[in-house]
């Protein structure tokens, strides 16, 4: 029976594999290409793929030579982000009545920030933006609380890619010792960098499928200074609400 159990591990863990080869590789991948991905022999990860298939997690292209990732993959990736806005919502809720800001939730994606979620703050003059929309990673304090999280090398590529596409130079030295300074405090900031006439604070966690999400407040650059320090101590809050609800045995 312990035998069986392993040989169960084992085979889900191989699934994955293949998956997360098959991640972000939008063109897809040939048997031959996931098996020295993964490090198994072809005719294990033909196995692997024909069961996978059979769940629509694999999809072959037209010609049946090529992999990717399924529509239930991608089924699946939205209950994850409907559950991230369930378990988020009334935290950002109670951000915005603590502190009378905007409170958005936003998920990493590639190069990019997404956002999920928006509860508007109570002043009339508030920043208010769409879910949906797109924003950098380099400009944004939750796009920065997301970069202060990955491994350097990852960081640095993700932030010279963006500079590059934007035209932009900047300082990596300098830079860095800024993501450094969030790792310590566990908040970035965006001091007008996005939008003239806005600044932000927010702070970045990983949900329990290790993918990045970030909790921000925007506020008008001109009533910045008085409720930066109530901010960033609702924020904080939140921050261990999130951790306490993600990993209640953490």
């Amino acid at each position: 029976m312990e035998q069986s159990s392993r040989n169960g591990i084992q085979v889900i863990a191989r699934a994955a594999a293949v998956l997360r080869a098959l991640k972000g590789d939008g063109s897809g991948q040939s048997l031959g290409q996931i098996a020295e991905t993964v490090g198994l022999p072809r005719s294990t990860v033909q196995r692997i793929v024909r069961a996978l298939q059979d769940e629509r997690l694999i999809i072959a292209d037209a010609s049946g030579g090529r992999l990717r990732l399924g529509p239930e993959v991608s089924a699946l990736a939205q209950s994850t982000y409907n559950s991230i806005v369930e378990t988020c919502r009334l935290l950002l809720v109670e951000l915005t009545q603590q502190t009378g800001e905007t409170a958005d939730l936003s998920v990493m994606r590639g190069s990019v920030m997404v956002f999920l979620d928006q509860v508007p703050g109570l002043h009339r003059l508030r920043t208010v933006s769409s879910v949906g929309e797109v924003f950098p990673l380099t400009t944004t304090a939750n796009g920065l609380a997301c970069l202060a999280q990955l491994d350097p090398t990852k960081a640095r590529a993700l932030i010279l890619a963006e500079w590059e596409r934007r035209g932009v130079s900047g300082d990596m030295v300098t830079f860095q010792t800024g993501l450094d300074r969030i790792r310590k405090t566990g908040l970035a900031l965006d001091i007008d960098q996005h939008t003239s006439g806005i600044c932000a604070i927010g702070f970045a966690f990983r949900d329990a499928a290790g993918d990045l999400h970030a909790i921000s407040v925007p506020v008008p650059s001109t009533r910045f200074p008085e409720v930066r320090g109530k901010v960033e101590t609702a924020l904080r809050r939140t921050a261990a609400h999130v951790h306490r609800t993600l990993f209640p045995k953490g």
